[in-house]
């Protein structure tokens, strides 16, 4: 069976879907589609009826290219308020020799949740850390080893229902199955984790539109976060209110005008805009550019100080993705704040290649990561849908679908 999985991001400036395909370990990028979103506030949906149209909108776009019905999705849900507790489970292995099986890692996973389990919040997942053996040893994957009892020590993550259920609502309204839930950091660290940051404790923070999230992880392992009400949108709102043009024209000349450090800036570079009052504006790059850098500097130092308070551990690295450092020359305004063991995350997927589609890239991996635990299959697609999408059996019509999908990875 091919392993292929759609991921749904609803943040408060777009809504982001990605449909993937593991194949050897490497994800295929399948379709992408995005859209303005309405009714989100920093990545919590307040207003349900304003995002069933862009909604509606991400999935037919991909469905367009794929050239197939999507009614399963895996949904990622911001870190506000999340709480992670340590959790422990054993179960006794009564298959023939003792022998580990994916049905009981999935026991023995269930009943470290159940030991832990808070009815006042919405269980998210569960990132073990370590399953132990009779022989006290301590492995990452255990099945087809042999062992009486199997026990497991990890992280539960919760987080409040009202980050879960509202879009749980607007996708049961669509027809649309939720096949799982995952916090959007964990997207961000399964899609740029090393051998480095497997052994190591470390930071990932996405810079997004109303927030910025960080995220610790300890050899893995989601452990502590923090949600800061910062994000893209206070730059935008800066250059509005100077210049006087909408937000929506702000955001246009953050994006593709100005630099994240004035230092790189030409100051014979300008640009004619007309602000709200119909007037016409000659806007400089090094003075808009100023701006830009005002913001990201409080923005990335306010980060700085407050890591020191998420954890006490030495830190090996700190990752930085999101939308916001996708702005030109960010990297220059970030070494000289952070200097070392910083870095950006780089995509490398064909057909999403910018960080504002990290997590949900990185969620596809991790679902995959959990579904070869489990020793399960998956795919959002039948096996019959499964060989429409290869071309097979389609005659005359397997040709538009495959040309809809190179179309769509080299010229989209």
């Amino acid at each position: 069976m091919r392993k292929i999985m759609a991921c749904l991001d609803v943040g408060s400036d777009t809504i982001k879907l990605v449909v993937g395909e593991i194949v050897r370990k490497k994800l295929n990028i399948l379709a992408v589609a995005e859209a303005s979103s309405k009714g989100v506030q920093k990545g919590i949906i307040e207003h349900p009826n304003n995002v069933m149209k862009p909604l509606q909108n991400v999935i037919q776009k991909c469905e367009e290219v794929i050239g197939l019905k999507i009614r399963h999705v895996l949904v990622a849900i911001p870190a506000s308020q999340a709480e992670y507790s340590v959790v422990t489970g054993s179960v006794n292995i009564t298959n023939e020799g003792f022998l580990i099986e994916g049905k009981d890692v999935i026991r023995v996973l269930q009943k470290a949740v159940k030991s832990q389990k808070n009815d006042d919040l919405e269980y998210i997942s569960i990132m073990p850390s370590g399953f132990a053996l009779d022989d006290n040893r301590v492995v990452k994957d255990p099945k087809g080893l042999t062992s009486k009892v199997l026990s497991v020590k990890g992280v539960m993550v919760s987080t409040p229902k009202v980050n879960v259920y509202p879009i749980l609502s607007c996708l049961e309204k669509l027809g649309i199955d939720v096949l799982d839930i995952a916090l959007l950091p964990i997207g961000d660290y399964f899609e740029f984790k090393t051998k480095i940051t497997e052994d190591k404790v470390g930071i990932v923070i996405n810079l997004g539109d109303e927030t910025t999230t960080i995220s610790v992880f300890n050899k893995g392992i989601l452990t502590n976060s923090l949600v800061l009400p910062v994000g893209g949108r206070n730059i935008d709102n800066d250059i509005s209110f100077i210049y006087k043009v909408s937000l929506l024209k702000a955001k246009e000349l953050k994006e593709n005008f100005a630099l994240a450090h004035k230092n790189m800036t030409q100051a014979t570079n300008t640009l004619e805009v007309t602000n709200n009052n119909n007037e016409s504006l000659t806007i400089n790059q090094f003075e808009i550019s100023e701006i830009v850098m005002s913001r990201l500097d409080e923005i990335l130092n306010l980060c700085k100080k407050e890591i020191n308070g998420l954890t006490k551990k030495e830190i090996s690295y700190i990752i930085f993705t999101g939308g916001l450092v996708e702005i030109k020359d960010f990297s220059i305004l970030l070494n000289e704040i952070f200097k070392e063991n910083s870095t950006i995350g780089n995509i490398t997927e064909i057909g999403a290649r910018s960080n504002k589609y990290g997590s949900c890239l990185g969620l596809l991996k991790y679902y995959a990561y959990n579904a070869k635990l489990k020793d399960k299959d998956y795919s959002i697609f039948t096996i019959d849908e499964q060989q429409m999408l290869s071309g097979a059996g389609l005659g005359e019509q397997s040709e538009s679908i495959i040309d809809k999908l190179f179309g769509y990875i080299f010229n989209g």
